[in-house]
């Protein structure tokens, strides 16, 4: 390692993920070491975190076997890579403050964002055994993390905070272009986005109008003004299921649904289905689905005869490609994406987050970041959920999302 670490701490604070379970695994602690970067890798200290469900989905053990009770780690390189103890978060965003042998001295006290993967190999176009920071390996809610040179991309922006670069993060945004790219959606195609308030359906709806699709959002109707301001063409309410597809259809005027994207799962994916094979005759793409998530449930049952007689293309989505991410990062970089935080929280109040991530009211949207204690009063306090009733809608205007 370079010899830049003279006036860096030997220990740390993190939250410790110590086994499956809820949230009394996640323990605190103030003498964690340091990590040492490895080469090619720097040393970042971390400003935010972004949270994302899939944090909670691995410290449960939710991920799917055959066997519904099982408790299980994510696995799809062969044998689980979450071991314990482990420090969870994977959208990292921080300064480099020490360098791994081998990386380029101008890399030291950037700015920058993670591209969030743990890749199998060096391609670039693919992503069969996806892990990611903060499951495989140890992430950002510590004070300290070593990640790969290449993989944490400087992003100077001035207008952009640290909390609010963390809120961009590709955990979610990788996901959503994912989904978009396996789908092929392009220009002037309508778009349906479910799960429409959550970090991946925020980044669905901006990265929509990145490459002229149009996207419809299903939220609730108390969330239709901030999504309508982020991008969204129209919202429609879940509400009623049986008038569900009539009400998508109206929004759009008639015209068809060319791609879903879904982060639901369960029985509102046929429903998503329905409302793309109404009228195939006026239809001039293959009706799309790509699936990331399955909050409406896991288990559900499909008659296979309406997928392939309609034609209808799925796509199971999960993490992305380094193009994509050098991609989203380009876009970020000049001004193209913009964040939308809700709320910080302090590293030592990770419970307290956890609950909150739950619990949600109908007042969230968008991301919830982890902030160090030492960092809090700079990166973390402007955020904190006390101003963050309106603190949403003020953030979209003061980003000026115009799309």
């Amino acid at each position: 390692m370079a010899d830049n670490t003279a006036n860096l701490p030997t220990r740390m604070a993190a939250m410790v993920l110590t086994g499956h379970g809820g949230i009394e695994k996640l323990e605190y602690h103030d003498d964690v070491p340091v990590p040492t970067p490895g080469p090619g890798e720097v040393l970042v200290q971390v400003t935010a975190t972004a949270k994302n469900n899939t944090d909670r989905k691995a410290r449960e053990g939710l991920y799917p076997t055959k066997d519904k009770q099982d408790v299980t780690s994510f696995a799809m390189g062969g044998e689980p890579t979450l071991t314990f103890p482990r420090i969870q978060g994977a959208d990292i965003a921080g300064h480099v403050v020490a360098l791994g042998e081998g990386v380029t001295p101008s890399h030291l006290g950037e700015r920058g964002l993670l591209d969030f993967n743990l890749y199998a190999d060096a391609r670039r176009d693919i992503n069969l055994t996806p892990d990611y920071y903060g499951h495989g390996a140890d992430g950002g809610f510590a004070e300290y993390v070593a990640l790969p040179a290449d993989q944490f991309y400087a992003i100077p922006s001035p207008e952009l905070s640290d909390a609010e670069l963390a809120a961009m993060g590709m955990c979610s945004y990788q996901t959503a272009y994912h989904m978009m790219t396996a789908a092929k959606v392009s220009s002037g195609e309508r778009v349906l986005v479910s799960g429409a308030s959550g970090g991946v359906g925020t980044a669905l709806i901006q990265l929509c109008r990145v490459v002229g699709a149009i996207p419809y959002a299903v939220s609730q109707p108390d969330k239709a003004d901030a999504l309508l301001e982020l991008g969204a063409e129209a919202v429609i309410d879940r509400g009623d299921l049986p008038t569900f597809v009539d009400r998508v259809l109206k929004a759009t005027g008639g015209a068809p649904i060319d791609a879903v994207m879904d982060l639901v799962g369960g029985e509102m994916t046929h429903l998503f289905i329905d409302t793309m094979i109404q009228d195939m005759k006026a239809r001039t793409t293959y009706p799309r689905l790509s699936i990331a998530g399955a909050s409406g449930g896991n288990v559900s049952e499909m008659m296979w005869t309406r997928i392939y007689l309609y034609q209808v293309q799925i796509f199971g989505v999960s993490h992305g490609t380094r193009e994509e991410a050098d991609q989203l990062m380009a876009w970020i970089r000049r001004g193209d994406l913009k964040p939308v935080l809700h709320a910080a929280f302090k590293l030592s109040e990770l419970h307290a987050a956890e609950r909150y991530f739950v619990n949600r009211d109908s007042n969230y949207l968008g991301k919830i970041v982890i902030v160090p204690d030492s960092q809090w009063d700079t990166h973390g306090a402007p955020f904190a959920l006390n101003t963050s009733n309106e603190s949403v809608r003020c953030r979209l205007k003061r980003a000026d999302v115009t799309m």
